[in-house]
């Protein structure tokens, strides 16, 4: 079955890595482990909290990789515990955040089961740039001036 993208028009050009982006986003969604929270914590901060009880800090991975935060978690099974009963147990688990352009990650701590990651958007800078126009009569002035200059050497 084909699909049918959001961004076919014409008039938006080079926005095919939001597709992706999104088609990211929805792979992402299925596994609700570990439950996190994302909050805003002042007007150009955000933070990521995930619930990542019983994980150490040797056990967590957090990188960015293609505007992409992924964070792992990896818990290596004690085969010499005898248990009783087995409630808690250990589980990997990966989870990925797709960031937009201009945020950039401050810092990641672990704190009584809590992963919190801190993001900051950053404020694009405001560009303007003139854009030539080459051809028609600007060419030919530019040929005559040219060709006025040789006729005076």
């Amino acid at each position: 079955m084909a699909r049918i993208s959001m961004f076919n028009s014409p008039l938006l050009l080079g926005f095919d890595h939001f597709e992706r982006a999104l088609d990211r986003v929805q792979k992402a969604q299925s596994d609700g482990y570990p439950p996190y929270n994302i909050e805003q914590t002042s007007d150009f901060g955000l933070r990521i909290t995930l619930a990542v009880a019983g994980f150490d800090m040797d056990d967590l991975e957090v990188h960015l990789e293609n505007n992409q935060l992924v964070v792992r978690g990896r818990q290596v099974d004690d085969d010499g515990k005898v248990y009783l009963h087995r409630g808690i147990a250990a589980r990997q688990f990966l989870r990925t955040f797709v960031l937009a352009e201009g945020i950039q990650v401050e810092s990641a701590e672990l704190d009584n089961g809590l992963l919190h990651i801190d993001l900051q958007r950053l404020l694009p800078e405001t560009t303007l740039k003139n854009i030539p126009i080459n051809g028609g009569r600007r060419k030919k002035a530019i040929n005559l001036e040219a060709e006025a200059a040789e006729a005076g050497d």
